[in-house]
């Protein structure tokens, strides 16, 4: 299967990816918060009952996965990569080895991951893995992000997808603008068009397929302390407007991040964007949180209650679908 091709799998209509690469002490956060015992056991059973879910046939594309968890066997004898596949899903993997302090600019952050990730990759596609994952982060502030953020990212970036279409995956780019912060939605505009052509021009540089690539981008939204509200159309047309200013016509897919926002919100937005869409993109969804949270504290509270567990992921996987394809409503939520 070609690059485009395994893209325009992760990204076919109706479907998107979900963002299961927490790694450890992220997932023990998770755990934590619900009140259960942050264990291998707990961990592999939580992300177990959501990969054996119809959800994952009908409306999931891609999963991307944490280095232990792509080494895991499931209770059914098969690995998780195996189980995936089972589902006619992409299985990915997170390459990078997070956001660290910027020298230079401590307050800001750089990603790092770099060094050694030609082998890893090598090992990652033996192990099933036909995408990747890096993530960069861009705080907003009034001296920020800086000229240094925006570079240095972007240069790493371009370097990571350059291994990984090297070695026959598909890179997903994911340049994230922060929610965090006070700042208005054009603010956010105004970061994440900077960002994005950063980004691009170093790709190009780089001698990047940009069919070959997912990109996924912060949706354009003011940050959590911003007095201005705005409406989910207002956040649709600035978002796409600034899509089809600042990527290039040739990428096949863009899987938005939530970025923090609600399950109901981000699903809501989702659909808002694509109720407008007028381009040739795949415009779809990455999500974590915005996927599992309603599944997490079902499965909290009865562990061993499969049918509960996959009726609320199959629920929300699905609003999401529909959300990609600008059929979602209100009126369907229960």
């Amino acid at each position: 299967m070609s690059l485009e091709e395994i893209a325009k799998k992760m990204c076919a209509k109706g479907k998107g990816i979900l963002a299961a690469d927490e790694s450890t002490g992220t997932m023990d956060k998770r755990l934590t918060s619900v009140g259960v015992e942050c264990t291998d056991k707990n961990r592999l059973n939580f992300r177990e009952n959501l990969f054996t879910a119809d959800a994952m046939k009908n409306y999931i594309g891609g999963v991307i996965l944490f280095d232990t968890t792509i080494r895991e066997k499931t209770s059914l004898g098969i690995s998780v990569p195996e189980l995936i596949e089972k589902n006619n899903s992409v299985v990915g993997i997170k390459v990078d080895k997070g956001a660290k302090k910027l020298a230079g600019s401590p307050e800001e952050t750089i990603t790092e991951g770099l060094d050694g990730l030609r082998e890893r990759l090598s090992e990652y596609y033996r192990l099933g893995a036909r995408f990747t994952k890096w993530r960069a982060v861009y705080s907003i502030g009034k001296k920020y992000p800086s000229i240094q953020s925006i570079k240095s990212n972007a240069q790493a970036l371009a370097r990571y997808a350059a291994l990984v279409q090297e070695a026959n995956m598909v890179p997903i780019i994911e340049p994230e603008v922060l929610m965090d912060g006070d700042h208005n939605i054009d603010a956010c505009y105004k970061v994440t068009t900077d960002v994005l052509n950063e980004c691009f021009n170093e790709l190009s540089i780089q001698k990047i397929s940009l069919k070959g690539i997912v990109l996924k981008p912060n949706m354009i939204v003011p940050g959590f302390k911003s007095s201005k509200k705005v409406t989910s159309e207002e956040v649709a047309k600035k978002t796409l407007d600034c899509l089809k200013k600042n990527v290039p016509s040739d990428v096949t897919g863009i899987a938005f991040l939530s970025g923090g926002q609600s399950e109901q919100e981000a699903t809501h937005n989702l659909d808002s964007i694509n109720k407008i869409n007028d381009t040739n993109f795949l415009i779809t969804y990455s999500y974590g949180r915005a996927l599992q949270k309603s599944a997490l504290k079902i499965w909290s509270k009865e562990m061993g209650n499969t049918k509960a567990i996959h009726e609320v992921f199959n629920h929300r996987a699905k609003m999401n679908s529909l959300a990609s394809k600008g059929e979602w409503s209100q009126a369907l939520e229960v």
